[in-house]
């Protein structure tokens, strides 16, 4: 049952002192982050490079888990204070040996940031059968963070971030059938119950961490132009959604709406960082703001990135989050036991 009334919730906006317009840059102006470390999976391109550039000016030593070893060297080179490690989320051995050497070197963990994504990708299935788009985009950020969890209670006000998306809204979440295995494939759905399923995991953890004074968030970062996330999206998408012409080329109209790299980090680096947040935690933010429940009163024009925006009830919903981390630890084969 999905839940509707949502006035008790955390999940409201706040005076946040920022907007669509802010820069990640702008947002951590007076914020010291030395001695605190950070993960940044995908933090070598787009809003997870820019994030880290943020983190590491305002004194944090990041570490950087890279598919591609090779482009991260490149992207990251003249960066200071970071390590870079291979890990790949379709490959769960590279998880696990990721998250034991981090485990073993004793380090507390300040900042997890679950950056690395894939989008409207073509059907794929990782060796255990899972669709690509839940297997990167959400079961990985899962698996992740339940090996690096005895280095996150160890610090007194860690902070877990799922960069999510405003794709939620394509799909909520289908325990029947999530990889596709009775239903035909649609990339859209796979890539927006993938979304719905990192915000339902930001709730319930943030539930299950809170004795240990962890929080967990997830985010939209917004329609940000500059990335190569939708490297294998279909055009014919976008021509659909009213967004590019019959040639294929992005509508200047559009893209003179949409956010720099700089303004799609600075939601991420806000929730990692705001002091607004310590006493807030297990919702799903946009615009450097807590975003507002979408009950159908928001219109949403995909050639209008401004109204890109809220969050859906049943992303948020606690009881299909309790539900999803038992469906999780299930399809993993593994148990996530916050204690």
């Amino acid at each position: 049952m999905i839940q509707t009334n949502f006035k008790e919730t955390a999940q409201q906006p706040i005076l946040s002192g920022f907007n669509a317009t802010s820069t990640a840059q702008e947002v951590i102006n007076g914020i010291d982050l030395s001695g605190k470390i950070a993960i940044v999976t995908g933090g070598y391109a787009g809003i997870g490079l820019e994030t880290t550039k943020i983190l590491v000016s305002a004194g944090a030593k990041v570490i950087v888990p890279a598919r591609d070893i090779e482009k991260a060297e490149k992207n990251l080179t003249g960066i200071s204070n970071i390590e870079l490690e291979k890990l790949d989320f379709m490959d769960p051995e590279s998880i696990d040996a990721f998250a034991e050497k981090f485990i073993s070197s004793g380090r507390k963990l300040d900042l997890l940031i679950n950056n690395a994504g894939i989008m409207w990708v073509p059907l794929r299935r990782d060796s255990r059968g899972i669709e690509s788009q839940l297997a990167v985009n959400y079961l990985g950020q899962f698996h992740l963070t339940s090996k690096l969890w005895p280095a996150l209670k160890k610090t007194n006000g860690a902070r877990v971030i799922n960069v999510s998306s405003f794709g939620h809204q394509m799909a909520s979440f289908d325990f029947e059938d999530p990889n596709f295995e009775r239903r035909e494939y649609q990339t859209l759905l796979g890539y927006g119950q993938s979304k719905t399923a990192c915000n339902l995991f930001a709730v319930e953890l943030n539930k299950r961490a809170e004795k240990f004074g962890v929080k967990a968030y997830s985010l939209h970062p917004g329609s940000v132009y500059g990335t190569d996330l939708g490297r294998d999206e279909p055009i014919d998408l976008y021509i659909q959604m009213g967004t590019h012409d019959t040639d294929g080329n992005i509508k200047p109209e559009v893209a003179a709406k949409l956010k720099t790299v700089p303004q799609g980090a600075a939601t991420t680096i806000w929730c990692a960082t705001s002091p607004l947040l310590e006493n807030i935690g297990g919702v799903y933010c946009e615009n450097c703001n807590i975003a507002e429940i979408d009950l159908g009163q928001i219109e949403h024009r995909y050639d209008d990135p401004s109204t890109i925006r809220g969050v859906q009830p049943y992303s948020i919903d606690k009881e299909n989050a309790e539900r999803l981390w038992k469906l999780s630890e299930e399809i993993l084969g593994m148990k996530f036991d916050v204690e």
